[in-house]
């Protein structure tokens, strides 16, 4: 009796886990514009929740990117989740690599974070300073000193990787410190926020300042694209700007199967060969994949490789089954 007692709470254990996992899940398959309720239907009568744990697809990929590396003297760190099912890839997806612009995404999500939708069109003034010396910035370049929209501003981030624009939102938000205080607050307490544009950029390899994860990276994106942090309207946008973004055409959007679509942000660090993709992935009919590939180069003058990201994007979606 004693031992069917236990068996009964561990099965008991075991459903409650599901339920949890699935009721973080985005509620239904779709593309850019489903939005997740984070309300999960209950099974249909006769039927029996699936108790086997997400599967790890790890190594099914392991040796492509192996190769991948070996062919390329390059470091691929991949993290890849299917929101439907659970299953992951995790190939150096907690090792740390400069992030470099990947940060503009979770800078803008949080930015956006739990406000109105009238957000979008509070106006914020593009300092002197925030344009000065940043670098790539085709939208805030030559508007020092004028007012740009949240909304201009966050497309501008994300789809044009607009070095000011970052600084503009991030000034906002009280600076580099009160976004990592930010991102702790929400689980990551791996990313390390140092500085803004262009020094964000200023990694080094094996140190922790200006890097992050695969893994926490994806965490983070898929935070603000699939969660509820944002409203609904707000959250619509923000997709809009990931999947309108215009840096990233040779690198996993180049790795992704026809018919599907893809909401990105990549990041170039100048240094080390450093280039990163972080990506939302809708497969046709079925749930998003959040999908990290961050990659660099020992030799600090090395140039970035977009095929690299795209090779380990295919490998890693081809991985997945459906």
């Amino acid at each position: 009796m004693r031992a069917e007692r236990r068996a009964a709470a561990c099965l008991a254990a075991l459903v409650l886990t599901a339920v949890l996992a699935a009721a973080c899940s985005p509620g239904t398959p779709g593309g850019p514009g489903t939005r997740a309720t984070g309300v999960t239907a209950p099974p249909e009568p006769g039927t029996t929740p699936s108790l086997s744990a997400p599967a790890d697809l790890t190594a099914a990929v392991a040796g492509d990117l192996a190769a991948l590396e070996e062919s390329t003297g390059r470091r691929v760190g991949v993290y890849a989740r299917d929101t439907g099912t659970g299953a992951t890839v995790a190939y150096r997806a907690d090792e740390r690599f400069g992030y470099a612009s990947t940060l503009k995404a979770l800078a803008v999500g949080e930015v956006l974070a739990g406000r109105p939708a009238s957000v979008l069109d509070e106006p914020l003034t593009v300092a002197p300073d925030d344009v000065a010396g940043a670098g790539h910035a085709p939208v805030t370049g030559d508007a020092a000193g004028t007012d740009l929209t949240i909304a201009a501003l966050g497309a501008a981030a994300v789809s044009e990787s607009d070095n000011g624009a970052l600084n503009v939102l991030l000034r906002h938000l009280g600076g580099p410190a009160a976004l990592q205080a930010a991102l702790a607050a929400r689980g990551d307490t791996t990313t390390r926020v140092d500085a803004d544009e262009p020094e964000l950029n200023a990694f080094t390899p094996g140190g922790e300042a200006r890097t992050s994860t695969p893994r926490a990276l994806a965490g983070g994106l898929a935070t603000y694209a699939l969660g509820d942090v944002l409203d609904p309207a707000v959250r619509e946008t923000y997709v809009g700007w990931l999947t309108a973004s215009t840096t990233g055409p040779d690198a996993i959007r180049a790795g992704t199967p026809d018919g599907w679509t893809v909401g990105d942000k990549t990041g170039t660090a100048g240094r080390y060969g450093s280039r990163n993709d972080i990506a939302v992935v809708w497969p046709p009919g079925r749930q998003p994949i959040v999908l990290a590939v961050l990659t660099d180069h020992p030799d600090e003058a090395a140039e970035p490789d977009d095929a690299v990201l795209a090779a380990a994007a295919r490998s890693v979606l081809a991985a997945y089954p459906g």
